[in-house]
């Protein structure tokens, strides 16, 4: 995969607010729109790990919306003025906190006020978690895994996103297998054929694709940072995380 450049691209989808910033005041389509996304992209690996520390899944559910809706309520992020960890490791030291607050609290009600701040597929998500390894490590270094594959999956739903949006959902079909696997000799001419474009147009299209899912995977770590120096720290530990 190319490397990225230090800019982003300029298009107004790639607009980000700051996830340490959700709950301050702002302009509110763009805030409610990152906190969309945000709790859409990550309530898995928070479900995953409330699982993992050993709660069955009605609970988990519970407890994942109660969370999320204190996140935004209390506005817990932005209460961290200085960190010296990556973004995943303060919120799952802040989920932590949240499970042992909320040990003795028995209903839904109690936790999360009857409030449903996230849409959870409990059906994917108990799927997704039965396929999870059997593994004996930590849950905390289990939540890390999990947040560094979300953070790839959210990139590449914007990826999606912008393709579908210039009615290029066809082409994003074709050539998005590209992303994780080189080309071998004929696969473009073939891929060409079925767009009617020329296989050196498709060798073009990914190379843009994949220069584009390396701005958008940086913008996705890059939303949970208040300061931009940390980036290629958090790029860095979110290539290991992956590696692993």
């Amino acid at each position: 995969m190319p490397p990225a450049s230090d800019e982003f691209p300029p298009s107004p989808r790639f607009a980000t607010t700051r996830w340490t910033l959700l709950g301050n005041a702002g302009e509110a389509s763009r805030r409610d729109g990152a906190w969309e996304h945000f709790s859409r992209s990550y309530w898995y690996p928070v479900y995953a790990f409330i699982r993992r520390r050993g709660h069955g899944p009605d609970d988990a559910s519970d407890l994942t919306q109660a969370f999320f809706a204190k996140l935004i309520e209390q506005d817990w992020l932005s209460k961290v003025e200085q960190r010296d960890t990556r973004f995943s490791t303060l919120l799952v030291t802040i989920l932590k906190n949240f499970l042992i607050k909320s040990h003795h609290r028995e209903t839904a009600q109690k936790r999360g006020g009857g409030e449903r701040p996230v849409s959870l597929d409990m059906a994917h998500a108990e799927h997704w978690f039965g396929q999870e390894p059997v593994t004996q490590e930590a849950p905390e270094a289990f939540f890390e895994k999990r947040w560094a594959h979300a953070v790839m999956e959210a990139a590449l739903a914007r990826l999606r996103d912008e393709f579908e949006a210039t009615g290029k959902g066809k082409v994003f079909e074709m050539i998005s297998p590209f992303l994780s696997r080189q080309a071998v000799p004929g696969d473009y001419d073939a891929v060409g054929e079925q767009l009617g474009i020329h296989g050196r147009s498709v060798a073009v299209a990914v190379y843009r694709m994949r220069t584009d899912f390396c701005a958008m995977v940086r913008h996705e770590v890059a939303a949970g940072l208040r300061d931009d120096s940390l980036l290629e720290e958090e790029m860095m530990a979110l290539a290991e995380l992956l590696g692993t």
